[in-house]
C-alpha cells in the first residue's frame, strides 16, 4: 500500500524524498563477474547508451543511473514490491541533467501514492554515486490525444 503523504494522514503533506548511495566497487565487480549484459536487467538500450563512452560503459554514469533508479522508487514508498528497474527510467536532458520517466508499474505506483513526476540529482565521485529525489504531487499527467 502506497503511503501517500497527506496532512490527513497526520503527515506534514510533503512529499517523500529518497536517497541512494551505490558503491562503484561494486558495479565494477558486478561487470567483471557478468558483464555489460547484466545491466541490461537494470537498464533500459538508451540508459545504456547514455552511460557509454568510445572506451565502453562509463562506470560512474552506471552507478548514477542505478542509485537515482532507487533513489526514484524509495520516494514510492510502496511495501513488499519489487523495484520495477526496467519501468523507472532516468534519462539525459539536453540540458544535461537527468529526468525520470515512469511508465507501467512504476507510473501505477507513482499514481496512487498522488505523485505525478520525480526530479532526480545525482552526484558521483571516484568510490560512490549518489542520488536523491523528490516527488513533484499532483495529478499524473495526461497523454495527449490522437
Amino acid at each position: 500500500m502506497p503511503a501517500r503523504p497527506t496532512v490527513a494522514a497526520g503527515g506534514l503533506g510533503g512529499a517523500n524524498l529518497g536517497m541512494d548511495i551505490v558503491s562503484v566497487n561494486r558495479v565494477r565487480r558486478l561487470m567483471a563477474d557478468h558483464g555489460e549484459a547484466f545491466f541490461g536487467r537494470m537498464l533500459d538500450a538508451r540508459e545504456l547508451a547514455d552511460c557509454r563512452t568510445s572506451t565502453g560503459l562509463d562506470i560512474l554514469s552506471l552507478c548514477g543511473r542505478i542509485a537515482a533508479k532507487e533513489a526514484a522508487f524509495k520516494t514510492l514508498r510502496v511495501q513488499n514490491r519489487f523495484l520495477p528497474w526496467l519501468d523507472i527510467v532516468v534519462r539525459r536532458s539536453d540540458g544535461g541533467w537527468p529526468l525520470v520517466e515512469l511508465r507501467r508499474s512504476a507510473a501505477d505506483m507513482a499514481a496512487a501514492s498522488g505523485i505525478c513526476e520525480i526530479t532526480v540529482s545525482i552526484s558521483h565521485d571516484v568510490d560512490y554515486a549518489v542520488a536523491v529525489a523528490a516527488p513533484i504531487l499532483g495529478d499524473p499527467p495526461v497523454a495527449p490525444q490522437p
